[in-house]
């Protein structure tokens, strides 16, 4: 993955976490979701079609998009590039306003937040060849407002050669297996520590893999479920990493840590997203590669991992929805999204991509594929984020041995209930 795709999931981690925090849905000039979705046919799009999008995606766009205005002559398309820390109130100041383009790239985290806003999708547009927690992810309510165009999950990053010195030629595939392999990896592969486990911001959420694998739920779609014998299960799990001195509990958190630990073999285990392999071989040289591999997440129950990225969305209030919804139908083509990751690095939501050779012919990427069969988005609600920090807390506190994680997770639940699942 291109280096600047790598920077721009890192800014958008951090602009949601800014950004979010205590926010509830857009207030003022949002306009209610149009009972009936617009019709589409297969006439050329026409006249002007205003999009925005963040980060590298932003910068891609302008280029990417002449393919879609030569198809469609009477077309075109203005693309604004915002940055990722800027986008949220550029986009609340525009709803406000009445001042939105026609479509918009829209982070997974941020559906909730402006749902209202959005138009509903045509029946003419099929995801049902879409990763399924990335459809989840474009559900407000019981209507489906966006269109999934690239996806995130996270697995198992692994050192293979310090691997092969501990005696293991192959990953980690359970729990037991994982925890005695990083065991391994300090006692007989030389490294400092065995894995690093989640911490600091958005600790909660790169969690959440253990729990979910043990079969827990953050929500049960009416209340959050945060405190329940599985949650407990797969947080006792994280705990028992820095019980037993597998992992750094004062691990750096700064930009540039994990990569870095990961290079120079300190640290030869992490979980992360694919942006790391662009990060890796700008640290390591473009011969690391042949000195790490990825696998699916180890599992308790199951192999569960985070589902992020973006989708596609279309304002209430665009002048030219129909267009619009023609540029989100190709942008969403499997074709497409292949072509798109291409020249982005981002992972194409739709399934049928992964077979494209500009997709299949990267060996590094089935990993990914698999584990996103599996994968599952945090809940659309205006409350996830506040509800994360406080988790991100409640992992801080057992991380630190000041807290046991049954009054960690008694806390965490009543923090969530009173914040309230909206």
């Amino acid at each position: 993955m291109k280096s600047r795709t790598a920077l721009a999931g890192i800014a958008a981690l951090a602009a949601i976490g800014l950004a979010l925090t205590g926010c509830g849905r857009a207030d003022g000039g949002s306009s209610a979701p149009s009972a009936t979705a617009v019709q589409l046919d297969d006439a050329p799009a026409k006249g002007t079609i205003t999009m925005w999008a963040m980060g590298a995606e932003g910068e891609a766009l302008p280029d990417f998009v002449k393919t879609f205005e030569k198809a469609n002559p009477g077309v075109t398309v203005t693309v604004t590039a915002i940055p990722w820390d800027a986008a949220h109130n550029k986009i609340q100041t525009a709803i406000a306003g009445g001042n939105t383009p026609d479509i918009a790239m829209m982070g997974t985290t941020w559906m909730a937040d402006f749902g209202d806003s959005f138009g509903t999708v045509p029946a003419g547009i099929d995801t049902s060849g879409f990763f399924d927690a990335a459809v989840s992810s474009t559900k407000v309510g019981d209507r489906a407002a966006g269109i999934p165009w690239y996806v995130d999950t996270r697995v198992l990053y692994y050192r293979t050669d310090i691997a092969a010195k501990a005696g293991w030629t192959k990953a980690p595939a359970s729990w037991e297996e994982l925890q005695k392999m990083a065991a391994d990896m300090q006692s007989q592969g030389g490294a400092k520590w065995g894995i690093r486990m989640p911490a600091g911001n958005d600790s909660f959420q790169g969690a959440l893999w253990m729990p979910w694998s043990a079969g827990a739920e953050v929500t049960d779609g009416k209340k959050w479920t945060l405190d329940t014998p599985e949650m407990t299960k797969g947080i006792e799990y994280y705990k028992s990493f820095f019980d037993k001195k597998l992992a750094d509990p004062n691990a750096d958190t700064s930009a540039g840590a994990v990569e870095s630990e990961f290079v120079a073999g300190t640290t030869p285990m992490v979980v992360e997203g694919p942006f790391l392999r662009g990060q890796l071989a700008s640290v390591g040289g473009a011969d690391f590669a042949s000195k790490y591999a990825t696998a699916v997440l180890p599992a308790d129950k199951s192999s569960v991992s985070f589902s992020g990225g973006a989708n596609l969305v279309v304002f209430n209030g665009s002048k030219n929805a129909s267009s619009a919804w023609k540029l989100a139908r190709w942008l969403a083509d499997p074709k497409v999204q292949a072509d798109f990751y291409a020249a982005t690095g981002d992972l194409p939501a739709a399934k049928a991509a992964w077979q494209e050779k500009s997709v299949s012919s990267d060996a590094s990427l089935p990993t990914f594929g698999t584990q996103l069969e599996t994968a599952k988005a945090p809940p659309v609600t205006t409350s996830w984020v506040q509800v994360a920090a406080k988790g991100d807390q409640a992992l801080e506190s057992i991380r630190r041995g000041g807290t046991s994680v049954a009054d960690a997770l008694k806390k965490l639940q009543s923090d969530a209930d009173t914040i309230g699942l909206k």
